[in-house]
């Protein structure tokens, strides 16, 4: 749960991504019970979060036909070749108008665990922005207040996050972390490390549609 009931918190889930680095969708690999974006939907569903805001792209029709978004308000990017910022773009405008907090998370980094966004809403504190800081350095999810939305909004590229880090960095507060980084999928390799922390492999049959 946040750190203050009083405050609003959203999880944004970033999965819009065209997945030209692998070949095919990354959000549709198979991943535990199901692909690999529900297990980042499983995380913001147990984070505690008043909202949950799902941006998809690249393979949209895809991913809705598979993956279970019942409880999920998703938005569609349709300038997801731009990068991750034009899908930031496109979902703040989802989010419920008394959000006090938004936190991002990327649809194919399924090692965050929900505790870790507990615990990076409870040492936030007042600062603007928050982010994890594992033993290896610092990774996602990332919490930005209220008042940076129109910043995140306005923001242009791939990385213009990570850059609006560096511009802010005063304004940034970094929590501890247990563990290193959770990795995020951009190649086959990327895919069989994560695969191998869960014990599995890649040669598994295609992702079932879940039930409607």
């Amino acid at each position: 749960m946040p750190s203050r009931p009083e405050l609003r918190v959203a999880g944004l889930v970033l999965a819009a991504g065209a997945s030209r680095r692998f070949g095919s969708p990354k959000q549709l690999l198979p991943y535990g019970g199901g692909v690999l974006l529900d297990a980042a939907l499983e995380t913001a569903r147990n984070s505690g979060f008043d909202q949950i805001v799902l941006a998809l792209g690249g393979a949209a029709d895809e991913v809705r036909q598979t993956v279970d978004t019942h409880d999920v308000d998703v938005v569609e990017n349709l300038d997801y070749d731009t990068g991750c910022s034009s899908s930031i773009a496109t979902a703040i405008p989802a989010l419920h108008p008394q959000t006090d907090v938004v936190v991002l998370l990327l649809g194919d980094q399924p090692g965050v665990r929900p505790e870790s966004v507990r615990r990076l809403l409870d040492g936030r504190g007042e600062s603007s922005i928050a982010v994890c800081h594992y033993e290896n350095g610092v990774g996602h999810p990332f919490a930005f207040a209220r008042s940076l939305l129109p910043t995140l909004a306005a923001l242009h590229g791939d990385k213009a996050v990570w850059k609006l880090l560096e511009q802010r960095a005063a304004e940034v507060t970094e929590v501890p972390i247990d563990g290193v980084i959770p990795l995020d999928v951009n190649t086959a390799a990327d895919y069989e490390h994560v695969l191998a922390l869960r014990g599995e492999t890649v040669l598994r049959a295609g992702p079932q549609r879940n039930p409607r």
